[in-house]
């Protein structure tokens, strides 16, 4: 990266068609004079984002860049796609519909420098999110404190900003399953965070479904972290022990409590049913890390890029 640029912004856009432009125009205007890159990257949307963002890109092409991804890959694809080219001293990445005010990220900025911090998060003040997208975050939140070892207290929240050494650390991954708060807790733990206002949305509503919600926690959970195959481990030791207590119980009442007590089919299925549910569970957890490994190995891309306007091409 070189030093004339001074922040790069990051916008991972998806069926943003009415709030982009006014986004980028938020920005413009609030760093008026600085020397900044913009970069949209379009994750598959299926309005007229592309239309948009590159009218936005031919309008403002001193300083806004514009990435064509082939299809939908993710926000966290979209987002490392935009690291790869970034060329500021230090990366602001913030989400299309205007709930990240561009307006907070000097004060970010000025607590990463001060504090040394390799990467500031926003902690949003009165949350705009609809209670679902609260209940998963704060689910996501608690299972990466297990999982990524990240700092307690720190909110993992999609507006942040982060220095060059930690961009340049992230994009060094190929993995196909990039979880970028995941790459950030393994390459550090300067981390900081601010309170900072949460807007609501420019237009539309989220895209955040409970798929997508599920993936992400996925590609956190098995994608940086072998806790679930220690939790398998776990589980499977305390389903022998219950078995084992269990069969004592049947055993001590059968021939010293209650000789007349039935020992009939019944409990026999219910252990059979208990112990094929524990089986299959992790079965599917090792069967999904095997499925990444072989994704990897055959080459899955992060990201492919369609075409892009504006930079170093």
């Amino acid at each position: 990266m070189t030093s004339s640029i001074r922040i790069s912004f990051v916008v991972p856009v998806f069926n943003s068609e009415r709030s982009i432009g006014l986004v980028v125009d938020r920005i413009r205007e609030t760093f008026t004079g600085t020397p900044i890159q913009i970069l949209l990257v379009n994750d598959g949307s299926h309005d007229a984002s592309e239309a948009t963002c590159r009218r936005i890109q031919a309008d403002y092409s001193e300083s806004v860049e514009y990435v064509e991804l082939s299809r939908n890959f993710g926000e966290h694809a979209a987002v490392l796609a935009g690291l790869a080219r970034c060329r500021g001293r230090y990366v602001a990445v913030l989400d299309d519909d205007g709930q990240n005010p561009p307006e907070e990220i000097p004060r970010m900025l000025d607590h990463l420098i001060a504090f040394q911090f390799d990467v500031v998060y926003g902690r949003y003040v009165g949350r705009k999110h609809s209670y679902w997208r609260r209940f998963g975050s704060w689910v996501n939140d608690r299972v990466a404190n297990i999982l990524l070892s990240k700092p307690r207290g720190i909110y993992l929240s999609s507006f942040k900003i982060m220095s060059d050494f930690l961009v340049q650390e992230i994009v060094e991954y190929k993995g196909p399953f990039p979880y970028i708060d995941g790459l950030i807790c393994r390459t550090t733990q300067r981390i900081g965070q601010i309170d900072v206002l949460h807007s609501g949305r420019l237009a539309g509503a989220s895209n955040y479904t409970l798929r997508r919600l599920i993936r992400l926690w996925l590609n956190m959970a098995l994608g940086f972290s072998i806790v679930p195959l220690r939790v398998g481990v776990f589980i499977g030791f305390l389903a022998a022990l219950a078995s084992c207590i269990w069969l004592a119980v049947i055993i001590m009442e059968k021939f010293w409590l209650n000789p007349e007590v039935a020992v009939g089919i019944s409990s026999v299925l219910a252990t059979i049913s208990f112990f094929a549910g524990v089986q299959l569970i992790l079965l599917g957890v090792m069967g999904e890390y095997v499925g990444r490994t072989f994704l990897s190995t055959n080459g899955m891309p992060q990201y492919i890029v369609r075409y892009q306007s504006g930079g170093v091409e």
